[in-house]
């Protein structure tokens, strides 16, 4: 028996997640610097989760491309001393 093609994932851990592990919300907590030393990793304070959107390729490969007929970028003047 196959696995429907609507249950499978292709990346997995790409998408955004609402929970994080303990060790996640540590780390977390660490850089936050929310987190203390010898103190113990169970009840551990709330952490938000940003979801991070990402960009299509497609786009960004289309703005990167010169067009036809026009100038060719000038080039940034050298820094003053």
């Amino acid at each position: 028996m196959s696995i429907d093609k609507s249950l499978r994932r292709k990346n997995q851990l790409a998408r955004a997640r609402n929970v994080l592990t303990r060790g996640e919300r540590i780390r977390v907590l660490q850089d936050e610097e929310r987190w203390k030393e010898g103190r113990s990793p169970f009840g551990l304070p709330k952490v938000r989760v940003l979801k991070v959107a990402t960009k299509k390729k497609g786009k960004a490969k289309e703005e990167e491309k010169p067009v036809e007929g026009a100038p060719p970028a000038a080039e940034a003047p050298p820094p003053k001393k």
